[in-house]
């Protein structure tokens, strides 16, 4: 039974990265792991995919026959796709029985999963989890955090990721991207928290003031911003994929999302001893993150390994070798002077990930 997670999100919310950086970070936890690159225009690659769709459809070749545009042409790489299924399991087969776990890196356009051009995703997902394969996976969709500085902007990424949820019918974890930069683009209106529980979003529509040019804008919003609070189901955990704790977090987020860490099933355990608090299991609780982030990245300054200590040797922060692609470098991260008594971040011991907090974790 293969586990895996399908990472989508807009175009530059940084879905190629996190596709290497979690794979950096399960490797470092005894977990074999391989990317999946389904995304024809993704020609520069800054990891090894296991398969390729560039093996099978190449986006300049049908732009140039068929005459089409990128997005044009993206759709109909997907679609190409949908109809080769075969070739897609027959690549996937050999990691199976190695017992991979799956990063499924997707395009951004929107349409591909929100709009009429989204059957063919919807196809591909289908097959993979259905009776035949019984994949278990778990959709994580990246939106830019810096979308949070400004409503209305942070309005579109809610219905975006509604419109996906509801599409994709996945388990769904939304994750607010690139939270180290999101003090670069402007102060937040409030603090995390509002951004990432999605409640009382009418204080949204306040924060975009009293223009008479905005006011029907101002009704449109209160409107979505009511759709949104109705369904329920929009919450985002935040994320900085160089700071290793936000990492480990979510990775224990997605594990009880698709079932892994309910892996002890089949005869082995998904996480090391290091990373397992008592019966607890790993995690932190929700407010437990959001602080850690506030503190860190939209109140304090943040100070990198490089001023207080490397990490130890052969950890995140190891040098690439020449000529081997770059990766996100996991500096260790620290938070500014008034956060001293907070729990320590997560860190590498014996090439394995540990010093994630625990209190509702599977285990």
């Amino acid at each position: 039974m293969p586990f895996g997670q399908v990472v989508i999100g807009p175009p530059g919310s940084g879905k190629t990265t996190y596709c290497r950086a979690m794979q950096q970070f399960m490797q470092a936890t005894g977990r074999k792991v391989a990317i999946v690159n389904l995304d024809p225009a993704n020609d520069m690659l800054p990891y090894e995919a296991a398969v390729d769709i560039a093996d099978l459809a190449c986006l300049e070749e049908v732009m140039a026959e068929l005459k089409l545009g990128p997005n044009g042409g993206l759709l109909y790489c997907m679609d190409y796709l949908a109809k080769n299924l075969d070739w897609l399991l027959e690549k996937l087969a050999p990691l199976e029985q190695e017992d991979y776990y799956f990063l499924f890196d997707f395009p951004g356009q929107v349409e591909l999963f929100a709009g009429p051009g989204g059957g063919s995703v919807r196809a591909v997902l289908d097959e993979l989890t259905g009776s035949r394969h019984h994949y278990r996976l778990v959709a994580v969709q990246l939106v830019d955090a810096h979308l949070c500085t400004d409503p209305s902007k942070y309005i579109s990424a809610l219905l975006l990721s509604l419109n996906t949820m509801l599409h994709l019918e996945l388990p769904h974890i939304n994750v607010l991207s690139k939270m180290d930069l999101v003090r670069q683009y402007g102060k937040l209106d409030f603090n995390l928290d509002f951004y990432t529980q999605v409640q009382d979003l009418g204080f949204l529509v306040h924060a975009m003031g009293g223009k008479p040019f905005s006011q029907k804008f101002r009704k449109l919003s209160q409107g979505l911003c009511e759709v949104v609070e109705e369904y329920g189901l929009v919450s985002f955990m935040p994320l900085t994929v160089q700071d290793k704790s936000s990492m480990g977090q979510l990775m224990v987020a997605t594990d009880k999302a698709n079932g892994y860490c309910f892996a002890t099933l089949r005869g082995h355990t998904p996480y090391p001893p290091e990373m397992l608090y008592g019966s607890a299991g790993a995690g932190m609780a929700d407010r437990d993150i959001w602080l850690g982030m506030q503190e860190k990245y939209v109140d304090g300054e943040v100070v990198e390994a490089s001023e207080v200590g490397e990490n130890p040797p052969g950890g995140f922060g190891a040098a690439a070798a020449p000529g081997a692609i770059a990766s996100p470098p996991f500096t260790m991260t620290v938070a500014a002077a008034g956060e001293a008594g907070r729990e320590p971040l997560l860190y590498v011991a014996n090439g394995v990930a540990a010093g994630v907090g625990s209190d509702d974790g599977c285990g």
